[in-house]
């Protein structure tokens, strides 16, 4: 501007490149009128700049459109144009806002042009209109329904971008690895729905010896497993079970396995493990396999009760503390009372500051004693990954919580 008031050349080049709808509408300079473009749509903007006077005394007039855009971040353009050299300056951090926007309110996103509407019924039409389970009402989210050859029933979310079918959509489903989809501008949903059925039979294997597991024996942990847990964390008796983590690329392999219990109870059953590591047979399942190598039964929905698996913890009486259950078993083979991690902790801490009932003197001493280091290792584990105590779930304070319970008080 001259004399720091009126857009000089230079500025008013910079601002015909970046913004070519918005022109002036007098010799002076000082009105501007027309649109600014952000992210695929236009709007209405007039900006008054005052002669004579510094920038940050600049009007601005815009359509409805916009105005609803920008409630809630008034204050921001406010900021922006007392801050603001110039308009050049002033248009650029505007436009970042608006961006910002309409990130945050998807609703306000440009209207795809007609050839897409166009686009995606003609996919429809090919792919199946019986594949279609949702569909937004921006026409943006879909997801289509596929069953793999054992007719487990799977969804596959697809996100499509205004320019499809130039832009590769974005896809996910409930699944134990990354799903690796090729796109082209070519390509269509109908291939896109077979590259995922491929992707469903190269795992159709690794579900089989999950759902066995599921099906045939007691499973602690996940609660409610989804296609895309690998983990499963089965029961094997009172206080005594063992997790498997099954690698969706070798579903028939020998797993990784770690045995959960009392040390008097899990010694016999490590030693089996391996001394027979070497009877695993990838021509069978998983289960039988497990069955096979510990040379035991597992307890099955047909023979045994879920309660019997489902002690609660000694310390806060609850199974389930947010999302974990009790994972640590008083070493004494006269208790066997398991506890949660995170309780055992919260005594952990409390016993160098608060007096404690001989049950909960017992169960701390039995549980650090050289015969039983579990737990001694698992806090030194865990206070090196926590960093901090761990987040307990609230419970009653000191003065109206029950006793701590523990089966054996010397």
């Amino acid at each position: 501007m001259a004399g720091g008031l009126h857009v000089n050349s230079a500025m008013e080049s910079a601002l015909v490149q970046d913004n070519p709808l918005l022109l002036p509408l007098n010799q002076e300079r000082t009105v501007y009128d027309g649109f600014l473009s952000v992210q695929e749509r236009d709007f209405r903007l007039r900006v008054l700049l005052p002669p004579g006077r510094p920038f940050k005394r600049a009007r601005l007039h815009c359509c409805w459109q916009l105005k609803h855009l920008l409630q809630g971040y008034e204050h921001i353009v406010k900021q922006r144009l007392q801050q603001s050299a110039d308009l050049v300056t002033f248009i650029l951090e505007l436009k970042t806002v608006l961006e910002v926007c309409l990130k945050s309110r998807p609703e306000c996103r440009s209207i795809p042009p007609p050839r897409y509407y166009s686009q995606l019924i003609a996919e429809m039409e090919t792919l199946g209109w019986g594949r279609l389970l949702f569909i937004d009402s921006e026409f943006r989210t879909l997801k289509l329904k596929a069953e793999d050859s054992s007719g487990r029933q799977h969804v596959l979310t697809v996100k499509l971008k205004s320019r499809h079918p130039a832009e590769a959509p974005g896809c996910s489903a409930d699944l134990p690895v990354p799903l690796a989809i090729t796109w082209t501008p070519q390509s269509t949903l109908d291939q896109l729905h077979n590259q995922f059925l491929l992707v469903l039979e190269s795992l159709a294997e690794f579900w089989g010896a999950l759902d066995e597991i599921d099906s045939k024996t007691w499973i602690l942990e996940p609660e409610k497993p989804s296609r895309s847990d690998t983990m499963r964390r089965i029961a094997i008796g009172t206080n005594v079970s063992i997790k498997v983590e099954v690698d969706p690329k070798h579903p028939t392999m020998l797993p990784e396995c770690c045995l959960l219990g009392a040390e008097h109870a899990v010694a016999p059953l490590r030693d089996k493990l391996n001394a027979n590591m070497h009877l695993w047979n990838p021509d069978s399942g998983v289960l039988h396999n497990l069955r096979d190598v510990l040379e035991i039964e597992f307890p099955s929905p047909a023979t045994h009760e879920k309660s019997s698996f489902s002690i609660e913890c000694g310390i806060c009486y609850s199974y389930r503390l947010e999302a974990a259950i009790p994972d640590q078993v008083c070493n004494d083979p006269r208790c066997g009372q398991p506890f949660h991690q995170a309780c055992l902790y919260e005594v952990w801490t409390d016993t160098h500051t608060h007096t404690h009932t001989p049950t909960v003197v017992h169960v701390v001493s039995v549980l650090i004693t050289e015969s039983s280091p579990l737990f001694s290792e698992r806090i030194d584990a865990s206070l090196s990954r926590w960093g901090t105590k761990p987040r307990v779930a609230a419970r009653r304070s000191r003065s109206t919580r029950k006793p701590f319970k523990c089966f054996y008080v010397g």
